[in-house]
């Protein structure tokens, strides 16, 4: 199989879909790997690199994209990218079509196989894929928020650590998954006093233990919402429906029961966002006010560490994309983990979480493998 890298045009994405060393492994199983000139640049991977494991190194998205049958990617693909979808070819990367419903239509019209990183799932129903992912976003939110408080970048001027004699910052996150369990460890790092916002008692209970007891749990209610977000000067959103979009449990009114100039981190925003008046913005515009309150709806958070970020996620995605490249569709029916990622084939919508989320029929990956697409 031909297996094209291509550069992101993501604003301020700056990770690559393969190391050096992924794509060694790729070539050593016989398959040939192309990259896009300068597609590594952003992580500290040099074309030089590449070419000493053996990449074709290619100028220009155009060709790679029309010559490769298999696509790895970090981010979805963009409008300006839309005409190089085609039938027959596989996708690999993150999509999170349940908050952008065009390109899941594009995907679908253009029969495009597409294997979403989010979506693929473990043996014990673990996102191997998304985990590194959401564990460095939940270890950026509590450091941009702190970033984002001080009164320079417009925030109300506290530091979560607090000082002898002076109050401790308040961080409250909503969802004790592992974005929020992330960021949770970071914030009691620093000091700061913690609240985890979760539905799932046994989850709390987990925080607890694992903390001492040194975590503030609460159970998701409005009411508990409310009364957290009252005492907050740092809110995490850190919400997941694998697949689905981000229910939204800060809605628009409770804004007006923070206080003024505190932070909202909406790390769900890739799926929509978890509050109300999030919108999606970028590294170079990372924020905005809604009723003086600080909003950061980044959607590609771990782009601002791109060298570890890449790693992390080539680490965990690699053996996934060589199941592919070794065995096409059919991969699906020998592991039904990752055929948990397939999204969209033969023009059908193959998860049930993006199906729901956005009104499509939804056709279960194996079936539509077996009957032959």
């Amino acid at each position: 199989m031909k297996i094209g890298c291509v550069k992101e045009v993501k604003a301020d994405e700056y990770r690559v879909g393969l190391t050096p060393s992924n794509a060694r492994a790729y070539i050593e199983r016989g398959h040939i790997v192309a990259l896009e000139t300068g597609a590594g640049l952003g992580a500290g991977f040099s074309d030089e690199l590449y070419s000493a494991a053996g990449v074709q190194i290619v100028s220009g998205a155009k060709k790679l994209w029309e010559d490769s049958d298999m696509i790895v990617k970090v981010k979805e693909p963009l409008d300006e990218e839309f005409n190089y979808l085609r039938e027959g070819l596989i996708l690999f990367t993150y999509l999170h079509l349940a908050s952008v419903k065009p390109l899941a239509r594009q995907l679908m019209d253009k029969k495009v196989t597409s294997v979403a990183y989010e979506t693929i799932a473990d043996a014990n129903g673990n996102l191997p894929c998304l985990r590194p992912m959401s564990e460095i976003a939940g270890r950026l939110s509590i450091q941009e928020g702190a970033k984002y408080l001080e009164r320079p970048f417009g925030g109300s001027g506290v530091l979560l650590s607090g000082v002898p004699g002076v109050d401790r910052g308040n961080v409250v996150i909503i969802g004790g998954g592992v974005v929020g369990t992330s960021a949770m460890r970071i914030a009691l790092g620093i000091g700061a006093n913690v609240t985890v916002i979760d539905m799932s008692i046994d989850r709390l209970a987990y925080l607890e233990a694992l903390t001492g007891g040194t975590v503030r749990t609460l159970y998701s209610t409005r009411e508990n919402i409310e009364e957290a977000l009252s005492q907050a000067d740092l809110v995490i959103g850190a919400v997941l429906i694998p697949g689905m979009k981000a229910p939204q449990l800060v809605s628009a009114d409770m804004l007006k029961i923070m206080k003024k100039r505190s932070v909202i981190i909406d790390v769900a925003i890739d799926q929509g966002g978890c509050v109300e008046t999030s919108r999606p913005t970028t590294h170079k515009d990372p924020t905005f006010l809604v009723d003086d309150i600080l909003h950061y709806g980044v959607t590609n958070m771990p782009s601002a560490v791109s060298r570890t970020s890449t790693m992390a996620l080539t680490n965990s995605t690699l053996p996934y994309g060589l199941k592919l490249a070794e065995m096409g569709v059919q991969a699906m029916i020998a592991d039904t983990g990752l055929a948990l990622g397939l999204n969209t084939m033969s023009g059908y919508c193959t998860n049930k979480g993006v199906a729901e989320s956005l009104g499509f029929e939804y056709i279960p990956a194996h079936e539509l493998i077996l009957s032959g697409g």
